[in-house]
């Protein structure tokens, strides 16, 4: 491995294609006493005069042509390791991509975005994990390509883009006594039947820590871990459950459910996605980006 040098491949290679030193040396852009001495390295790492003068021009020895074929590929392989990478075109890619993303998604922005992709390029795949999985470690270790979702705890290696902020509201069916009231009470609120949304089965949340300033307790008769479940039993059971006003606002809708503010003081949610930097000038990758971004920006406008 002490004798490899790349330079002198280019040079052999130089050499079998031009037939002479100073063809090679202009091919090469370098003076022909110095395509001369590349060719003396090259006669004492190979231990045979490769090129002899047959007349005006050089002959590749029995020993040059039994090289001169993989001479060739390892030049032409050398050159496209240092080429620009092509341009990624997403209508012939065939990928698949793992995405993590929120569960408070999952039935408005999840659908939306691959019927975008399906009609985009339909070569990718895209694999959906839960939310269970831990988040940095997942997209160090190239388990998720992509995260969407609240990704504002990420450390610092990982690369986030913001997406959108929307707010949380509360959800009734429409049958619901609260779907009517002009404008809902912390007291109407807290004495309402509640479903909470945890993945650890949780049911204080900062809700629960608002009321409690004011002297109330909402009551949470379910727990479950899903927003989608979540919204099933606002609809079957009479619960009141919370959902993002925007981003949430179709399958409210399609489940015959109303909204209304939560009567105490909640932050935005933020909402973007994040990546890990090994799949930061992936071609496809952030294309793909690109399309999140579009489709984020296109159901938050369709729903205001």
């Amino acid at each position: 491995m002490d004798n490899v040098d790349l330079n002198l491949i280019r040079a052999f290679d130089a050499l079998l294609a031009e037939g002479s030193v100073t063809g090679a040396a202009e091919r090469l852009h370098i003076s022909a006493p110095a395509m001369s001495r590349t060719l003396g390295r090259l006669r004492r790492v190979f231990g045979d005069p490769l090129f002899v003068r047959a007349g005006r021009h050089l002959v590749p020895t029995t020993r040059a042509l039994e090289l001169s074929s993989e001479v060739r590929t390892v030049a032409a392989r050398a050159r496209a390791l240092f080429e620009p990478p092509q341009h990624a075109d997403p209508a012939t890619a065939v990928r698949a991509f793992d995405l993590q993303i929120s569960d408070a998604l999952s039935m408005t922005f999840t659908p939306a975005l691959l019927q975008d992709l399906r009609d985009s390029a339909p070569g990718l795949t895209i694999r959906l994990h839960p939310e269970s999985m831990e988040a940095v470690p997942a997209l160090r270790e190239g388990l998720v390509d992509l995260e969407i979702g609240d990704v504002s705890r990420h450390e610092r290696e990982i690369e986030v883009e913001a997406l959108a902020t929307d707010v949380f509201v509360a959800a009734v069916h429409r049958s619901h006594p609260l779907s009517t009231s002009p404008k809902v009470t912390p007291e109407q609120f807290a004495a309402a039947d509640h479903v909470a949304i945890s993945r650890s089965g949780r049911a204080y949340g900062p809700i629960d820590a608002h009321l409690a300033e004011l002297g109330l307790r909402r009551r949470v008769v379910a727990v479950v871990p899903t927003f989608a479940e979540s919204l099933h039993l606002a609809q079957r059971a009479g619960l009141v459950c919370m959902c993002p006003a925007v981003l949430g606002r179709q399958a409210v809708e399609a489940l015959e459910l109303t909204t209304f503010p939560i009567p105490v003081p909640l932050p935005a949610a933020d909402i973007g996605m994040a990546w890990h930097p090994r799949n930061a000038n992936d071609g496809i990758h952030r294309w793909l980006r690109t399309r999140v971004h579009a489709v984020m920006a296109r159901e938050s406008a369709s729903a205001t």
